[in-house]
């Protein structure tokens, strides 16, 4: 079994910075692509960042510049820096993960968090 616990949300002022983790367990064999959606209320989930297992990166170009993710591999474990935050932030940010992981045989599948609030006031 796998999980995806994420941690670090909360409320912020406009203009603040909060960081994101978001650590996998289980029976790891290896994971491929890290990255972090979000949803706001009445909205669907979008993309706001991945990173690839060699540190590529990819972000919404509404984050562009003041977010940023990264991980650490030895720790199965990626996070993201937030800066400058607006109140257009404000969502639920969820985990994602493409692990490979052992059950009696590997098996390949994407996973998501609990999801973790951000509020960022104006």
């Amino acid at each position: 079994q796998v999980q995806l616990v994420e941690s670090g949300g909360g409320l912020v002022q406009a203009g603040g910075s909060l960081r994101l983790s978001c650590a996998a367990s289980g029976s790891i064999f290896s994971i491929n692509v890290m990255g972090w959606y979000r949803q706001a209320p009445g909205k669907q989930r979008e993309l706001v960042a991945t990173i690839t297992k060699t540190a590529s990166t990819n972000y919404a170009d509404s984050v562009k510049g003041r977010f940023t993710i990264s991980r650490d591999n030895a720790k199965n474990t990626v996070y993201l820096q937030m800066n400058s935050l607006k109140p257009e932030d404000t969502a639920v940010y969820y985990c994602n993960a493409y692990i490979t992981h052992y059950n009696g045989r590997y098996v390949y599948n994407d996973y998501w968090g609990q999801g973790t609030q951000v509020t960022v006031s104006s």
